[in-house]
């Protein structure tokens, strides 16, 4: 049985390139029920696969015809079972896609030449094939909403591994953190948002937003595209960032202020609904020797209160004192980041930041470490860290004992993929499938066509 949906949804090619081709390509490559493929449609596909760096391979036209057909069959379903995506949703997987695109290309200028066309042009063009994929993924998640493994199931599926393929797992740690981030004083801070209010004052009198950003924003994301963010909705920014800009009006400008990031000013371009087009200058306070030294010597009584005076406890403590969102709400525990949905504490050891990594390895089970200085590689910036290495995983073949959430995890898996997969081997006999000639020698559509092999398909 082929195994279509999550493969499906997980590779889907962006379709990220102009129809500049279709004029030429207009012929019908595919039909599924009342809706048809376009060979202009697999080219742009493909066209994306070799702008992402692939080399040339006519099969991935198949795969790529493969996939249309399967967004078709679910899109249709989708519609008998009332399943919808709104506006907005489409709004923003386009303006998420259109960020990226930028941002690979250098720039609006360079996208816009490239495409041939203005993103404007581009994103009315890709709106319907943007919108069908999100309705086919929220109908793939309806099939297996209710799909779970019992723990009967997990042990069949771990048994049914022959033991010369089970898995091996590399040395995995359970490590704590409590980050304390050095912070500015009001002085210090001052000195920042005077900059800010400067650049503001320029845009005020006349110079061009756009410019002032890529001279002097220090949003790397935005900053080459003239500050420009693209449509968000209340959800999508720090709040700060969100009450100001769904305040103002389109074309007004908005006062300095602070975030976690810095201090924004920022100008609304269009209002739709509930989404805002925005763009900001972002001015980022540099860490001084001053702030160091508080957040040094706040780590060095929290370790205090820990280890010599036994006052708090490790996990109290990082829910109390820690400055890391993410880890301070789970006890000061690091999550797999390559394993979020199982909510996994387990990470390899090769995975870990390198800093951490050289430190816990020198740490006994169960013991906490003096407050340290970690350096982000990306950013530069410093903190001061306490660690605890809370377990020790050895490298080790797969066995239930030790590695239950995983096996369950891909146990779940494998019985989503079986579900899609039936549901789709029951829909396609159901379903009129016509494939034209050129690509009924593919492997990946052996089972796909309704009609007999030999069928035309005219344009």
């Amino acid at each position: 049985m082929r195994k279509f949906g999550i493969v499906f949804l997980s590779c889907l090619l962006t379709i990220t390139l102009a129809h500049a081709q279709r004029t030429t390509l207009d012929k019908v490559a595919g039909i599924v029920g009342g809706s048809i493929i376009l060979k202009s449609d697999i080219e742009l596909q493909y066209a994306q696969y070799m702008a992402n760096g692939g080399q040339p391979n006519e099969s991935i036209k198949c795969v790529a015809l493969s996939r249309l057909l399967t967004q078709k069959l679910l899109a249709q379903q989708a519609v008998i079972d009332s399943v919808s995506v709104t506006e907005d949703d489409v709004d923003g997987q386009i303006d998420r896609r259109m960020r990226g695109m930028m941002q690979r290309a250098g720039g609006q200028d360079r996208l816009e030449q490239f495409l041939g066309r203005s993103v404007i042009q581009y994103k009315d063009e890709i709106r319907a094939d943007v919108k069908e994929g999100l309705i086919a993924e929220k109908m793939q998640g309806k099939i297996t909403e209710k799909v779970s493994v019992t723990p009967q199931e997990v042990k069949r599926f771990f048994d049914a591994i022959p033991k010369d393929s089970l898995p091996s797992y590399n040395k995995e740690v359970e490590v704590g953190e409590i980050v304390f981030q050095p912070k500015l004083n009001k002085e210090e801070k001052q000195f920042y948002k005077d900059k800010a209010e400067g650049l503001r004052t320029r845009v005020k009198n006349g110079e061009d937003f756009a410019t002032i950003a890529r001279l002097y924003s220090q949003d790397p994301g935005s900053a080459p595209e003239g500050g420009d963010l693209g449509f968000f909705d209340r959800t999508g920014m720090v709040k700060e960032f969100s009450a100001t800009a769904f305040k103002l009006k389109a074309g007004e400008i908005s006062p300095v202020f602070e975030s976690e990031f810095g201090f924004h000013f920022l100008q609304v371009i269009e209002r739709r609904g509930e989404q805002v087009h925005a763009r900001h200058i972002l001015v980022t306070p540099a860490i001084t020797p001053g702030s160091l030294d508080r957040a040094k010597a706040k780590a060095d009584s929290v370790y205090t209160l820990i280890k010599t005076n036994k006052a708090i406890d490790f996990s109290t403590a990082a829910s109390v004192y820690s400055d890391d969102k993410e880890s301070k709400y789970n006890g000061g525990m690091l999550m797999n980041a390559e394993n979020v949905q199982s909510r996994s504490t387990l990470i390899p050891t090769d995975k870990l930041d390198p800093q951490v990594a050289l430190t816990v390895d020198t740490m006994k089970v169960g013991s906490i470490s003096k407050p340290q200085m970690f350096t982000n590689p990306q950013d530069q910036k410093s903190t001061y860290k306490i660690l605890l290495l809370r377990s020790v995983t050895d490298a080790h073949k797969a066995n239930l004992a030790q590695d239950l959430p995983k096996i369950k995890e891909n146990a779940q898996a494998d019985k989503v993929n079986r579900t899609v997969s039936e549901w789709f081997e029951k829909k396609r006999k159901s379903t009129f499938v016509r494939i034209d000639p050129e690509f009924q020698s593919c492997k990946e559509l052996k089972d796909w066509a309704t009609t007999p092999q030999t069928a035309q398909v005219k344009p």
